[in-house]
């Protein structure tokens, strides 16, 4: 159903063996990427997934870490094959960025949609039932955390449609929560659908503080994918100063959020070794893991 993988995990430099924090999204088909520091191509090609299929760009800021890899990133998109258009979106300031990386790519085989999110909570609608929320967090720019939300329609009951002498032909325009006029009757979508049913939901937060809205925005999240700058609690002042997480500050956003899994990332370059710290989030939230290059997630609809 949507399938997520970390592509990077380093934060302010790429490491040996360690690449700069990225996400990939893959639903249906379709693909969006969020954050394209350099080197992101690289490792998007070991992983296997293609490039082609990539229609949506998503940046949380723009700090070289997570922006510089856009050239490239968008020559080997075109590459691969792309006509169809692209788009970038990130907070204030995408359209200055992008005019600027994109120098060194002039000639793009594909046209560059650019969106512009301002800095407060809103929804975009990316393809049929997959939806994007961003909420504004607290960096030393200005920066987005992201929110996947996958929907999952209401199950559709034949039998009340028949009791109700819908056509079948009719049935689809229903479920798809618009109503039909059958010999003079309006039958409506809650006629003939059940409850809502929970879909997907992945949220992606990284360069920030612990804000206090981030709780609600990742409520009940299926994954959720954070910063984890410093491991040790020792390093909460630099933290504080830089705008960015511990271990801990991370682990304690996903047990408020009430989250089924966290995933750290966006290690400082002096995380050599962050597997000595992880019992510090487990602590706090038990099902807390180390993000790794190319970790990869298959979700799909629970019963």
């Amino acid at each position: 159903m949507l399938d997520i993988c970390l592509l990077g995990t380093g934060g302010t430099m790429p490491l040996p063996g360690r690449w700069l924090t990225s996400m990939i999204a893959s639903y249906k088909g379709r693909m969006t990427l969020m954050d394209c520091g350099e080197g992101t191509q690289i490792t998007l090609k070991m992983l296997g997934w293609g490039f082609k299929a990539i229609e949506t760009i998503c940046f949380t800021h723009y700090h070289a870490d997570h922006v510089a890899g856009l050239p490239g990133m968008l020559l080997a998109i075109g590459n691969a094959g792309r006509t169809e258009p692209l788009t970038i979106m990130g907070p204030p300031g995408v359209f200055e960025v992008v005019r600027g990386l994109t120098v060194i790519a002039p000639y793009l085989p594909y046209d560059i949609k650019m969106t512009e999110v301002s800095i407060q909570r809103q929804t975009t609608r990316v393809n049929e039932g997959f939806h994007l929320h961003t909420l504004p967090v607290q960096h030393t720019v200005p920066c987005l955390a992201y929110c996947i939300e996958i929907e999952r329609g209401r199950k559709f009951n034949p039998q009340q449609a028949q009791a109700l002498a819908v056509p079948v032909p009719l049935w689809k325009t229903l479920q798809k929560g618009e109503e039909v006029v059958h010999e003079g009757e309006t039958v409506t979508p809650d006629m003939v659908l059940g409850p809502p049913r929970r879909g997907i939901k992945v949220c992606y937060c990284t360069d920030t503080r612990p804000v206090e809205p981030l709780v609600s925005f990742i409520e009940g999240a299926d994954l959720f994918i954070c910063e984890g700058m410093y491991g040790e609690d020792g390093f909460l002042e630099k933290a504080e100063e830089h705008g960015h997480m511990l271990f801990s500050e991370a682990a304690s956003l996903a047990q408020r959020g009430g989250v089924k899994e966290l995933w750290l990332t966006h290690y400082s370059p002096s995380l050599t070794e962050p597997e000595q710290y992880i019992g510090n989030a487990r602590v706090v939230f038990p099902n807390s893991f180390l993000g790794e290059e190319r970790m990869t997630k298959h979700l799909a609809f629970q019963n």
